[in-house]
């Protein structure tokens, strides 16, 4: 008897932990997880946070944003303009991005913060990694940051993963669904040529999910919480691609914003930043019209519009 009250005792502490742990990581999600609006659409981002020298001897939390290519995409324009020398040249510029981050208390909204971003990076969705790193204009906004994934082999299939992301937009902002990593290291041809890799998940996405972060749950022990990939595409239901770790660590040091992902890499000043080329080296142009049989088959998740409407009775 005293044993079975003991083993009792026992389950009830390890679900109560379990349960203040579970809050603490969706704390932790909702905290570092927001909405990308470009003014038409909204999709979603994950902050990642870096001290950097913003003047002579000045440090300053600066917060920075990735999501997708695609969410981003109606911000880009291209204008020509005309050389001294009477040649004509093309330069590409971004709008500002709004970023929005919804405050709670007690269970309730009670408000949201709006900010404006600034495009650094941005790789097409067709031709190149559909990927963007955009910066919080606002310093000091605050201090936490998405962890990610250290190891350089694939999670693992099978494996428990959550995804917070704006649901239909800022209507269903931080939403959190749950799934597993259903399969890695698909490739999909969307013309550049030898292919591009994305691993498949089966956590509910909707319109607006876009751009938000896929990550480890409690299940992973010390690794929980710890952001894996970018949800990008999907096949409908729970057929889900997401842009891996490992792929988002190749283009981010080929770019030079690798310390946007791993921290040990130390990180230039934010003047140094702001020189940075927006569109690199990588496929600078955008191919009009094009579009691939992979692309048609897992295409973009799509930015959200929709607005949440009350369920209609019969």
């Amino acid at each position: 008897m005293l044993k079975r009250l003991y083993l009792t005792l026992l389950l009830s502490i390890f679900c109560f932990n379990l349960a203040i742990g579970d809050d603490k990581l969706y704390d932790k999600l909702q905290e570092v997880s927001v909405t990308v609006n470009t003014g038409s659409s909204e999709g979603s981002g994950v902050i990642v946070t870096r001290e950097l020298t913003t003047s002579p001897g000045n440090k300053e939390t600066v917060n920075f944003v990735w999501t997708a290519g695609h969410v981003i995409d109606n911000l880009r324009s291209v204008r020509t303009i005309i050389s001294a020398d009477g040649g004509t040249r093309k330069i590409i510029e971004f709008r500002d991005a709004k970023i929005i981050k919804e405050l709670t208390e007690n269970g309730r909204k009670v408000g949201e913060l709006v900010m404006t971003a600034k495009v650094i990076k941005y790789s097409d969705a067709e031709d190149g990694e559909d990927l963007a790193l955009l910066l919080i204009r606002k310093r000091n906004f605050i201090q936490e940051g998405a962890v990610f994934y250290q190891s350089k082999d694939p999670v693992p299939i099978g494996r428990d993963l959550y995804h917070v992301g704006s649901l239909l937009g800022q209507g269903g902002h931080n939403s959190m669904t749950k799934g597993i990593m259903s399969q890695v290291g698909r490739v999909l041809d969307l013309g550049t040529g030898d292919g591009v890799v994305f691993d498949q998940t089966t956590v509910t996405a909707f319109p607006g999910s876009s751009g938000g972060g896929v990550w480890l749950t409690e299940s992973s022990g010390d690794n929980s919480g710890q952001y894996i990939g970018m949800l990008v595409r999907g096949a409908g239901e729970t057929f889900n691609l997401i842009v891996p770790v490992r792929r988002m660590r190749s283009w981010s040091e080929k770019q030079q914003v690798r310390w946007a992902i791993d921290k040990d890499v130390d990180a230039p000043t934010l003047s140094e930043i702001l020189k940075l080329p927006t569109e690199g080296s990588v496929n600078p142009k955008k191919t009009e019209g094009k579009s691939t049989v992979d692309s048609k088959r897992f295409p973009t998740l799509p930015v959200s519009t929709a607005r949440i409407i009350p369920l209609q009775g019969k």
